[in-house]
């Protein structure tokens, strides 16, 4: 028999990416399409669902094709996904009404501020194990009902969009519910993806109505949940459509949850930390859904058909890698790996501290009107100062969520797994063990994100068989230990609270029109 392999999309926030994974977990074919980023006013980011689908059907066909692999020899697809950015589409056509609004987006930050003036924030906690934050489905989606139509037409009034939702006419869900909606045709999410929209209640594990009336979310445009490795499969790959092939599509994640899974972090107390465009910092803590006294979000980790939902606390620093894009944006660097020798040619900022507050902060400080600094800069401030900085502030951002989850969880953090595209750089690495004086430990498939919906998916289909086959493919690539003094460390972080009470609650409506 010809051997077979479990494929992933991976979809993120800058763009697309296929991969095939063998019984080891090792990539054997693998392909990558950007998409395009929108701001279509400050603090507003977009993208175009129509594209993404155009590129996942491109990476899906180029992998296969690369790795002379046949649609055959695929045994099941997972999902893993940028979560929260939010779609909504004509139930009959298929075509969204608007772009998708994306998890960085905070055009809703005034919707955010009426619910703290109403005090329902902890209400909104207490459901979800979410705080009330732009960054959540609910107020996108209620944005888009609310002016989708208003803003394609440029007509002064909406067009009905309202209407037409509460007619069962429109659909609405995350990347992993449009994507499985255009591999399948069925209207599907995971548990981990409801848990992140805002409006399911993670303790009765259902779409919660009091929240759906409170955002004016017609229950009938939400899709059916189910378990992130699901053996009734969320559906087949249409034996028409591009793959030619029925392929089942057995698991789906959100991203961070997906790293979680694919760092074989099963058991409570297991952590992990993904570098991508953000950083998220989750904790396993098992079957109880452990309330955040310190700024984290309580949410769910994954669950197996059958199973009991897994629970997580997690840290979301909306951003860390998209501080080096931006490096590049701005001709600080011409690519990622020069910041590195950038910060490795000068021994310390020279004073200098950068908050990326781009697009607010998130865990624990939670400030959607926070905006990104620079300070300590003096005339002998050069290039290199300030990319050094900018590395630094990713190990800030974790140490604040690194001690955050101890508080929370009484669990001190003794090795770090860490996954992503920025944990190819070895500088930054031992930088976040030197700041967090924690060891941190690098696998050695750093696509961890892939390979945690390639195994929800496998196991769904018998492709592997017990937790412990996946335990035994993860394997070390290299560790990192602290070197800088402790003292040193800590007054270096202490520092940083005061770079990021500087940034706090910058933005108003006037300054962003300005």
């Amino acid at each position: 028999m010809e051997e077979t392999y479990v494929g992933t999309i991976d979809q993120g926030t800058t763009g697309t990416r296929f991969m095939v994974f063998d019984h080891s977990g090792q990539v054997v074919g693998s392909a990558y399409e950007r998409h395009e980023q929108f701001y279509p006013e400050p603090g507003w980011v977009e993208h175009d669902p129509i594209e993404i689908w155009e590129n996942t059907k491109d990476v899906v066909t180029r992998a296969l094709a690369h790795s002379t692999l046949d649609p055959s020899h695929i045994e099941a697809l997972g999902i893993a996904n940028q979560r929260e950015t939010t779609i909504v589409w004509d139930k009959q056509t298929g075509k969204p009404v608007h772009n998708a609004l994306v998890w960085q987006d905070r055009r809703t930050t005034d919707r955010v501020e009426e619910l703290e003036a109403e005090e329902k924030v902890e209400w909104i906690r207490e459901k979800t194990g979410l705080e009330a934050d732009a960054y959540f489905s609910a107020t996108k989606v209620e944005w888009l009902l609310d002016n989708a139509d208003r803003i394609e037409s440029g007509r002064s009034e909406s067009a009905g969009l309202r209407d037409r939702a509460e007619a069962g006419e429109l659909l609405m869900g995350t990347i992993d519910s449009w994507l499985t909606y255009k591999l399948t045709g069925n209207h599907i999410t995971d548990v981990t993806n409801a848990s992140r929209t805002m409006l399911y209640n993670i303790h009765d594990m259902d779409w919660d109505d009091e929240l759906l009336e409170e955002f004016s979310v017609p229950r009938s445009m939400l899709p059916e949940v189910r378990p992130s490795s699901d053996e009734k499969y969320y559906g087949t790959t249409h034996a028409d459509g591009f793959l030619e092939a029925e392929i089942p599509v057995a698991g789906a994640l959100g991203d961070q949850q997906a790293a979680l899974f694919g760092q074989t972090c099963f058991d409570e107390g297991d952590a992990k930390n993904t570098y991508g465009t953000g950083s998220f910092y989750l904790m396993n803590t098992g079957e109880d859904a452990v309330e955040s006294d310190h700024g984290l979000l309580t949410t769910v980790a994954f669950q197996r058909s059958g199973e009991p939902v897994q629970y997580a606390l997690e840290g979301a620093i909306f951003i860390t890698g998209a501080a080096i894009e931006w490096l590049e944006d701005v001709d600080l660097i011409e690519e990622p790996m020069q910041a590195a020798d950038l910060a490795r040619s000068v021994d310390s900022t020279g004073g200098v501290y950068i908050v990326p507050a781009f697009t607010g902060l998130g865990a624990p400080h939670w400030d959607g009107r926070a905006r990104g600094t620079i300070l300590g800069i003096t005339r002998g401030t050069r290039r290199e100062h300030i990319v050094r900085a900018t590395l630094e502030s990713i190990a800030y951002q974790t140490r604040d969520v690194a001690e955050a989850m101890e508080a929370d969880s009484g669990v001190e953090t003794t090795s770090l797994r860490v996954d992503g595209g920025a944990v190819k750089n070895n500088f930054l690495c031992q930088l976040q063990a030197d700041i967090l004086q924690t060891e941190i430990v690098r696998p050695q498939v750093d696509e961890t994100t892939a390979l945690g919906a390639a195994y929800a998916a496998g196991l769904a289909v018998g492709y592997w068989d017990t937790l412990d086959e996946l335990r035994s493919n993860w394997q070390v690539d290299r560790e990192f230990t602290p070197e800088m003094d402790p003292e040193q460390a800590d007054s270096k972080y202490s520092r940083w609270d005061d770079a990021v009470d500087r940034s706090l609650d910058w933005a108003t409506e006037a300054s962003e029109s300005e």
